[in-house]
């Protein structure tokens, strides 16, 4: 290549000249052979094709040189990521409390239609204030922000921006050998991460799509960052004055979401250099022009390819653990529930990573749905037998510190909600698109570990220095 290169006949003769090549190029033999068959292509076309060139660069060159640029492509990245996240968490807000008013309040016509029915109370508990208050809660909490978030994401992706974004981030992503595509599915798990999940599809490499499924749980998807929110609003935004709380809280959650990116990097790493070893295959990536979006398609691939999809999975996993919690809740065994039984058993485990064992337990039977792990939360520490919401941040905040929660309890508890064990829907979409049981326990397993050993150390060290 590049020059001539005598008939070989042998395969030990293909070996020693690719790895002349290799040697004197300093790159892979993948991407030498990608160069050159660019180099012999433009000069083919310098041959045959004529350009009329204008003096005047076009428009859409213009924007890439400043959107691919390495000065502006990440400020501009990171800016268009935290308005699609401001947009979606403050525009969900309301259809929130609408969607959740009215599936709440059939909640009361189903009680009525027990009571007339006769129906006794273990029945009316199972399957109205168990299973179906579990459904109510994590339609009213999913659908509103992946009904914002992902027809975003689909409008740069249609707009042809996103392919910028995975051209920007390819070389740090080479660096740990993997692939810049998974950029974009770390971007769409920030909806859902069953969604990023499925969107590992887009790599080609079997190795890198993996790699990217397998971390793609350290991005908070958005049945999380209600959860990340209210603490950081209530523990480090509560810190300061009230004029700084909102940007406090907008830096908290930043920080939280680098924490998440900054995980996914060094364990891509660490998979690639272990279990998952190889070379970072070229992203040959040619940029597509940018365009008008098309509404019609945008409405179609992210309200039913995504959304609808997404959510007809979480309900599917979390309307029975709504069934289980609700007996947990309700079977006594002495003076205590099933649930509070469990909580005494986790509480050493609990405390040693800076949590207790109600906070552990709402974890671990919030498997089914992120939504629900504080309704399960605040069920549990008032004893009230079913799932509960709360009516301001000032009353939760009441219910945390009367149950002993400090700075590093929230600290803790929102480390351990970024980086804990996938929803029960991503676990069955690694399932679906690993068609690997053994890459789906690590899918689980993975970030478990890690969950557990950070923990540990912040809430050890933060013990040992004396700051709690």
């Amino acid at each position: 290549m590049n020059g001539k290169i005598k008939p070989m006949t042998t395969l030990a003769e293909i070996c020693t000249e690719a790895d002349k090549l290799r040697l004197r190029s300093g790159n892979s033999l993948g991407d030498t052979i990608v160069s050159d068959i660019y180099a012999n292509a433009e000069q083919i076309a310098r041959k045959v094709v004529t350009h009329n060139t204008p003096g005047k660069l076009t428009w859409d060159t213009k924007l890439d040189d400043i959107l691919t640029s390495r000065l502006f492509g990440y400020p501009i990245m990171l800016a268009l990521l935290s308005i699609v996240f401001w947009l979606t968490i403050e525009g969900a807000n309301i259809p929130s409390e609408i969607i959740g008013d009215a599936l709440f309040a059939f909640q009361d016509q189903l009680t009525e239609w027990f009571k007339l029915a006769g129906a006794p109370d273990w029945l009316h508990g199972v399957l109205v204030l168990g299973l179906y208050r579990a459904l109510a809660w994590v339609v009213s909490v999913m659908l509103p922000p992946m009904a914002i978030f992902f027809p975003l994401f689909t409008l740069l992706e249609d707009l042809g921006y996103l392919p910028r974004v995975a051209f920007n981030m390819d070389n740090m992503f080479k660096k740990c050998k993997a692939c810049g595509k998974q950029i974009l599915t770390m971007c769409m798990g920030f909806g859902c991460n069953a969604a990023g999940v499925v969107a590992c599809r887009i790599i080609d490499s079997p190795r890198e799509r993996l790699i990217a499924l397998l971390t793609n749980n350290f991005v908070p998807c958005n049945g999380r960052f209600p959860t990340l929110i209210a603490i950081a609003t209530i523990f480090m935004g509560g810190a300061v004055a009230t004029e700084l709380s909102s940007l406090t809280v907008s830096l908290v959650i930043t920080a939280t979401v680098l924490i998440g990116i900054a995980v996914t990097f060094a364990v891509s790493w660490g998979l690639s250099h272990t279990i998952l070893k190889g070379e970072p295959s070229s992203l040959v990536l040619e940029l597509p022009p940018y365009r008008p979006p098309q509404i019609g398609a945008i409405i179609y691939r992210s309200i039913i390819d995504r959304t609808l999809f997404v959510l007809r999975r979480a309900v599917v996993m979390a309307a029975p653990a709504g069934a289980i919690t609700w007996i947990l809740g309700n079977v006594y065994i002495g003076d205590l529930s099933i649930i509070g039984h469990l909580a005494s058993w986790l509480q050493p485990i609990g405390y040693a990573i800076g949590l207790d064992g109600f906070i552990l337990l709402a974890f671990i039977l919030g498997l089914p749905a992120n939504e629900i792990v504080v309704p399960i939360l605040l069920m549990s520490y008032l004893a009230t037998g079913q799932m509960m919401e709360f009516d301001s941040l000032d009353e939760l905040r009441q219910i945390l510190l009367d149950h002993g929660w400090t700075w590093l309890t929230a600290v803790c508890t929102m480390l351990f909600c970024l980086l804990h064990w996938p929803c029960t829907t991503t676990l069955l979409s690694a399932y679906k698109e690993s068609g690997s049981a053994k890459w789906t326990l690590l899918a689980f397993l993975l970030p478990t570990v890690i969950a557990f050993a950070v923990c540990l150390i912040v809430a050890q060290s933060a013990r040992i220095l004396g700051f709690a």
